[in-house]
């Protein structure tokens, strides 16, 4: 795993109930963000089109509300 701080529940919670998600136009992929307390952090969680294989998953610095 690329990233083992993150847990799989964050992920899978931040799918479930996204504070926000936009499609990308450039390759239908899909960004979720959601605040991870334990990290103190948002993060930012992009799943391939079918919105269920997760692709990438990371802190976003630059995430506002």
């Amino acid at each position: 795993m690329k990233r083992p701080y993150l847990r799989e529940e964050w992920i899978e919670s931040i799918l479930k109930n996204p504070m926000k998600m936009v499609k990308q136009e450039n390759d239908d992929r899909i960004r979720y963000w959601g605040f991870v307390k334990e990290l103190g952090k948002y993060l930012r969680v992009v799943t391939l089109v079918d919105g269920k294989t997760v692709h990438n998953a990371f802190p976003d610095r630059d995430f506002k509300e």
